[in-house]
């Protein structure tokens, strides 16, 4: 008996001219891989929830101002808000990886802003810091700028190294991070430089250089910190202002001791008096006769505990723990080092600056100016974190392609 043998099934041919077309919004949909299909939309919204938080606690606080400044600092948030969403988007479409080859131009353009802000002809002095630039009815604050600046350049040069850090490679690491941190201290503006110092250990341990190299670098720090508020190079109310806090059940020593402890006192109020629902939105006691000094900006967090009482912190710090969960995980699943570090980075400023402010307002951490990200008023800062988020909304995006 012979054996039947199987002849595949040839499809029908076609005759005549033949034409395929793809919708664009099929191959969007077929490429696993198109960054369009891995955007953070859970970090995007709780970005503009606490960016909205802060312009509704940035009204409350200016709600009883004379016209036209009740509503002229929420207008100036909600300029910014959109001006940093636009810039956000623009960011998260730029390929990050792009940055390798050209960190070296926006390192050196924001050290460049850096020096040219301490020229009194350029250059704007405020509250004893030379460090803003008068750009029509705006100040702009270049060391915002060049927190994030240092971040990526410190990760275009560690990512060349891959984890290869001789003492060389590392102190050119310390010398990319020193140079914009002490710029920063001539102006001076102590609470950025220690920011700046936190982001720094933090990337140098990613970047792979030895704990026992990292303690040392500790140790140095605190003796350079020590030396500062010892030699005069700070005012005696910019000294007072950073030792207060560990000076709250001692006398009071002049004057200017006197009005930092104020201060303090008056946050701690402020905070403690909203008890667990608060005062109601605009009803603070503390914001209403406005005791409490810069609440809009360095204490915005007085008017969130004194208003919104425990409910609305825990609302407000859980908006921004997503953030930071969120950067986190982009640092985990970016495909390189240089990925990684940049989230990495971005990730430990926001949360230096979330402690440090809401720590000054408690007074468990000194006076230092530190705006509360996404929710202080100040353009500087505000676009700085959108531009932030941007690069890590980039790594997410790519972190397939």
């Amino acid at each position: 008996m012979t054996a039947t043998r199987y002849k595949p099934r040839v499809p029908p041919q076609r005759t005549g001219p033949q034409t395929t077309t793809r919708r664009p919004i099929g191959s969007f949909r077929g490429n696993p891989s198109s960054p369009f299909r891995h955007v953070d939309l859970l970090l995007v919204g709780c970005v503009f929830l606490a960016t909205s938080f802060g312009a509704l606690m940035v009204y409350s606080t200016t709600r009883g101002a004379t016209p036209p400044y009740e509503t002229g600092f929420l207008k100036r948030v909600i300029m910014f808000m959109i001006i940093g969403a636009v810039l956000m988007a623009a960011t998260a479409l730029f390929d990050y990886r792009r940055l390798r080859d050209y960190w070296p131009f926006i390192y050196g353009g924001s050290v460049a802003l850096l020096v040219l802000v301490l020229v009194p002809a350029f250059g704007e002095s405020r509250s004893g810091t030379q460090g803003w630039f008068q750009v029509g009815p705006f100040q702009l604050q270049p060391s915002e700028l060049a927190k994030l600046g240092m971040i990526i350049g410190f990760a275009g040069l560690a990512s060349q190294f891959r984890g290869d850090l001789d003492t060389t490679r590392v102190l050119m690491l310390l010398g990319l991070c020193g140079l914009p941190m002490g710029l920063v201290m001539l102006q001076p503006d102590l609470g950025t430089t220690l920011v700046s110092v936190a982001v720094s250990f933090a990337l140098l341990l990613v970047a792979g250089v030895r704990p026992r190299v990292l303690g040392v670098l500790a140790v140095g720090a605190v003796l350079i910190t020590t030396l500062v508020l010892t030699s005069g190079v700070l005012k005696e109310y910019q000294v007072a202002r950073l030792t207060t806090y560990v000076r709250q059940d001692q006398a009071v020593t002049s004057e200017t001791d006197e009005a930092t402890r104020y201060n303090l006192d008056q946050a701690k109020l402020a905070v403690s008096s909203g008890g667990l629902t608060g005062q109601g939105l605009f009803n603070g006691t503390q914001t209403r006769t406005g005791m409490v000094p810069e609440q809009r900006t360095d204490f915005i967090f007085t008017a969130v505990g004194e208003q919104l009482g425990f409910v609305g912190c825990g609302v407000l710090l859980g908006l921004l723990g997503v953030i930071v969960w969120r950067v986190w995980r982009a640092a985990q699943l970016a495909r390189d080092d240089f990925g990684t570090l940049l989230c990495t980075g971005i990730m430990v400023m926001i949360v230096i600056q979330i402690f440090e402010n809401i720590g000054m307002t408690i007074g468990i951490m000194p006076i230092t100016g530190i705006p509360l990200p996404f929710v202080s008023y100040g353009g500087s800062a505000l676009l700085t974190m959108f531009l932030s988020i941007g690069l890590v909304l980039s790594v997410h995006m790519r972190r397939f392609s």
